[in-house]
């Protein structure tokens, strides 16, 4: 078996270090000279671009299916018949299944899959993935997954696994504003965030982000969670156009996407998510206005 990883950003370097690790990356590609450059991975792994990738499983780590799309002009050109396509993007279910069928009218077999863990599990090998597609295709790039995940679902057929990210990320990104307001206002009410945290921690409140997100990015001082207040905002649209397709209200995740929203107008979208807590205040004050 043989693999290749296109996208070599925050997530998907760290995806193709531990696939190199284990002796299963032949390709690499970034559509960025720089990101390649610091690509470092082994001599055994070349730097080729999508129409010249020979590898029997293909591993999609970019922003959208919009750049999937453009890679498949090249990829598919080249005949591969049962070469297995992972896209791990954070996508539309509806865009998905597009470029599945694509895939499979060229031979290929598309499996979409939902991360979760972050940079650091991308880095460490130990992400989830929730996935969506045949289920032989699944286990068939077992090898691969297992480099990169400790846990692993099958969620369905093609779409599933993107859907099911979505709703990971209506809680995970309603949550850590909900634990941002909650506690402006318990720093105000002249409490400190760490034993605010640690209450938290030790009750019925607690989650990811309180027992990870705010220890090591917000407390720490970092604001480091290696992820842009725009990836948030984008990830909550899909959510809410998707809720819209199954006519769904979702007034919590709607609010969540509008100070997202605000967040971007007033020039934050480039900056790491988790500095949103510093200016929670002024960015829910401009939505009651």
């Amino acid at each position: 078996m043989t693999c290749a990883v296109i996208g070599l950003g925050q997530m998907g370097h760290g995806i193709a270090a531990n696939l190199d690790r284990a002796g299963l990356l032949r390709h690499a590609w970034d559509v960025l000279p720089e990101i390649r450059s610091r690509a470092r991975l082994s001599g055994s792994a070349i730097l080729t671009p999508p129409e010249d990738i020979t590898a029997d499983i293909v591993i999609f780590v970019v922003p959208s299916s919009r750049e999937i799309g453009a890679c498949l002009d090249g990829l598919l050109a080249r005949p591969h018949d049962g070469q297995i396509l992972i896209d791990l993007t954070t996508s539309n279910p509806i865009d998905t299944v597009i470029l599945a069928d694509r895939a499979k009218a060229q031979g290929r077999i598309y499996l979409d899959g939902g991360m979760s863990g972050g940079a650091r599990g991308a880095d460490a090998g130990t992400l989830t993935l929730m996935m969506g597609g045949p289920k032989q295709a699944l286990d068939r790039a077992g090898p691969a997954l297992d480099a990169i995940a400790r846990s692993i679902f099958h969620m369905g057929e093609v779409g599933a696994g993107h859907t099911m990210k979505l709703v990971h990320n209506m809680v995970c990104h309603t949550n850590f504003l909900a634990l941002s307001e909650a506690c402006r206002m318990a720093e105000r009410a002249g409490l400190a965030l760490p034993n605010v945290i640690d209450v938290i921690n030790a009750g019925n409140a607690r989650s990811f982000i309180s027992e990870r997100r705010f220890p090591d990015h917000v407390i720490s001082g970092s604001f480091d969670g290696r992820s842009r207040v725009s990836n948030l905002a984008k990830d909550l649209g899909m959510a809410s156009e998707l809720a819209e397709k199954f006519e769904q209200d979702t007034p919590y995740t709607n609010l969540a996407f509008s100070l997202l929203n605000r967040a971007m107008e007033t020039g934050h979208g480039d900056e790491d998510f988790t500095e949103l807590y510093r200016y929670y205040e002024a960015l829910a004050g401009s939505i009651a206005e």
